[in-house]
């Protein structure tokens, strides 16, 4: 609850043209919003892009901000809309996107036996970009970031039953993706 009444003053501050407060607000929650852009541009130049895009948004918007859900709400359903839109514009946003079945070679598996501790984040996050941007998205709003499914769907404007089918079936394929990626070792990173 402190963290929403401090976002609570940021934002208020913002509104009343303190552009340190907008500083202290981009840094707050740069690092999560560009991973929510990247789960769903696969991209990180364009993420940054669209990150960007999503700030200046926030920032010509903040006036209109009305504190009736968490700030932090409000900032990610627009880097989500704003992530699609760029989507949309390329062309390249397709609803039906199937799974990606690429298999990783054999020679890009660790060798060692066990998986080390800064290697996890690595094959992680390689997983994450095999998956659809949805699932994507909605594992990284709920095990990241630790929204509940109520709040994820105030963000995404998806239906609470495709968040739920989304969860089960990202969980499934970055299942499926670090076996791809690690073979017997999966069972060390899980």
């Amino acid at each position: 609850m402190r963290d929403n009444n401090t976002d609570a003053k940021l934002i208020d501050r913002v509104k009343q043209g303190d552009d340190g407060a907008f500083v202290d607000l981009v840094n707050k929650y740069k690092d999560l919003s560009l991973s929510l852009a990247h789960s769903i541009m696969k991209d990180r130049d364009k993420a940054e892009d669209v990150l960007q895009d999503a700030f200046v948004k926030v920032y010509e918007k903040a006036g209109s901000f009305k504190h009736q859900s968490a700030f932090s709400s409000w900032l990610y359903r627009i880097v989500v809309n704003t992530a699609y839109n760029a989507l949309k514009k390329e062309k390249k946003y397709c609803e039906t996107e199937h799974f990606n079945q690429e298999t990783t070679n054999i020679e890009e598996r660790p060798e060692t036996d066990t998986i080390r501790e800064d290697d996890q984040k690595k094959y992680i996050v390689m997983a994450m970009e095999r998956l659809r941007p949805d699932e994507a998205l909605v594992l990284r709003l709920h095990y990241l970031c630790g929204h509940t499914i109520t709040e994820i769907q105030e963000i995404t404007g998806f239906g609470i039953s495709k968040i739920k089918v989304d969860l089960h079936r990202g969980r499934g394929h970055m299942e499926e993706a670090l076996e791809d990626l690690l073979g017997d070792q999966v069972k060390d990173l899980l």
